[in-house]
């Protein structure tokens, strides 16, 4: 199985390299075109593109907690 690589983007989105599987709420399927950068998801919220990251955390100012994030 190919790997998947997290990457947590400093004051910004989550990239996710490899291939993954990205689902709606009702379990469909989100297309997610093959980027050699991956594909990057949404942390800061204000992304009008969600799941998607749009920028909108730069336009914001929106910064990290800086605290390392826990589940």
């Amino acid at each position: 199985m190919p790997d998947v690589k997290v990457i947590v983007r400093p004051d910004g989105p989550l990239q996710i390299l490899g291939p993954i599987l990205v689902e709606n709420l009702d379990g469909s399927p989100i297309d997610v075109v093959g980027d050699p950068k991956g594909i990057f998801l949404c942390r800061c919220g204000r992304s009008t593109q969600k799941p998607f990251c749009d920028g909108s955390h730069k336009r914001s100012g929106w910064k990290e907690s800086t605290s390392q994030e826990t589940a």
